[in-house]
């Protein structure tokens, strides 16, 4: 199935869904070492994130967040690509600072509530962010 939605950060990317069922802050939420999750209070704490398709809500606060996600891309432990409900302009910034910093970030894109809400965990997710249009193909199973 492909899902239709808005470019934050192009790219191309693709890997197994991670779908969480709160929004993350990067800052305090995820170990760049590990590319894990590591907020006590977060649902899916210790889930892995790295090469993974990361499909959440939004972000969650913290203006240091930028600064995780760009080291998680340097490190190697970033998702793949991220995908949101709603526009996050500092999950965007990380990425944007990545490719910066490093030649390589996760595209980031958004979908509506019922769209993002039919990628089902552990699902292949292809991501293709291009110009202001992004496709998102989930494998049917």
């Amino acid at each position: 199935m492909e899902l239709t939605g808005r470019t934050l950060v192009p790219g191309r990317a693709a890997g197994a869904a991670v779908v969480l069922a709160e929004p993350l802050s990067f800052w305090g939420g995820l170990d760049p070492a590990t590319g894990r999750v590591i907020d006590a209070r977060h649902p899916q704490r210790g889930t892995a994130l790295g090469g993974r398709v990361l499909v959440m809500p939004t972000g969650r606060g913290s203006s240091s967040s930028p600064s995780v996600l760009a080291e998680a891309v340097r490190a190697g432990t970033a998702p793949a690509a991220i995908v949101l409900t709603e526009p996050d302009p500092l999950v965007a910034l990380g990425a944007i600072v990545a490719r910066e910093l490093y030649g390589t970030a996760p595209p980031v894109v958004v979908l509506e509530p019922d769209a993002h809400a039919r990628i089902p965990d552990g699902a292949g997710v292809e991501v293709e962010a291009v110009g202001g249009r992004a496709a998102v193909r989930v494998e049917r199973r």
